[in-house]
């Protein structure tokens, strides 16, 4: 008979709230005050009534010169031109692609912004058209880049570069967008032999390091070999790790997933997500973290 693991309920201390995390944050509630001065022009989640300035959602408050925006602590992604995201094949339709993108509404991914197999650049013919499903097909998760937003906030992305394209072998976790930290690059190769992509839409995928770089297969041509079983770990590790810097609200980049990786090396992969571990391993990340600041 297989053991049965008991745990009877603990007072846990509260995290230490004085720890900055990135700096300073104005946060609002909705109904909230922001700012009774008439200069400011108001942005997204704001509303004006008896010229005071007026949040409508619970965020922080973010202002670029006169323009006051909040942007909301839980919310779905709002796609900005340039960002990275991981996205799932809903639907094939004619010339296009729908892709899930954890938005409100779905994306579209056009035949003509694709690579074709080989990384080939040409127009796209009524035989590209037939084959679509032999490219893409539904439930194929691909990585992409946000190439335009249309006027009713609908997403059109591109993989016309050789790093974006379908995805084989890994792991999709799925978080808030808002905990995504924006980067000059959300492709990173962990030194733990892992690599992740942090999709700004809030879906990241964790998959093994290839060992070299495919050019010529364009995206498009996938491994299905059998995973090793360290690489399996190290993911299924990640993952874990991924999901405590979560659950303590803590931004997501390469840096602080690696120093909690680290810290998490002494415990065992299914106790991670163990309360009082998952406290000890975020804590010791971010004084790490702190200490890169200082």
């Amino acid at each position: 008979m297989a053991a049965v693991s008991m745990r009877l309920p603990a007072v846990r201390a509260p995290l230490d709230s004085s720890a900055p995390r990135g700096g300073e944050k104005h946060l609002v509630a909705p109904g909230d005050t922001i700012t009774t001065d008439t200069g400011y022009m108001r942005g997204h989640g704001t509303y004006v009534e008896d010229e005071k300035l007026i949040a409508s959602v619970a965020g922080v408050v973010e202002r670029v010169n006169k323009l006051v925006c909040v942007r909301a602590l839980k919310a779905r992604y709002n796609g900005e031109i340039g960002d990275i995201v991981v996205g799932r094949i809903t639907e094939v339709q004619q010339k296009r692609w729908k892709v899930e993108t954890n938005s409100r509404l779905d994306s579209v991914l056009l035949l003509s912004s694709i690579n074709l197999p080989g990384g080939e650049l040409r127009r796209k013919s009524a035989e590209d058209e037939l084959a679509m499903r032999d490219y893409l097909q539904e439930g194929d998760l691909i990585s992409a880049e946000v190439q335009s937003i249309f006027s009713d906030g609908a997403v059109s992305l591109h993989t016309r570069s050789l790093k974006y394209g379908k995805l084989a072998q890994g792991v999709l976790v799925q978080v808030s967008p808002s905990l995504v930290k924006r980067q000059k690059t959300h492709f990173h190769d962990l030194p733990c032999g892992a690599s992740v992509i942090l999709g700004n839409n809030g879906f990241i995928w964790i998959y093994p390091t290839p060992e070299q770089k495919d050019d010529e297969a364009g995206g498009y041509t996938t491994s299905l070999e059998p995973v090793p079983l360290s690489d399996r770990e190290v993911i299924s590790r990640l993952r874990n790790c991924i999901m405590a810097l979560v659950t303590h609200k803590m931004m997501l980049f390469d840096t602080s997933i690696l120093y909690c990786y680290e810290a998490s090396l002494p415990h065992q992969i299914k106790d991670i997500l163990k309360p009082e571990v998952t406290e000890e391993i975020v804590l010791e990340a971010r004084q790490r973290l702190l200490d890169l600041e200082g």
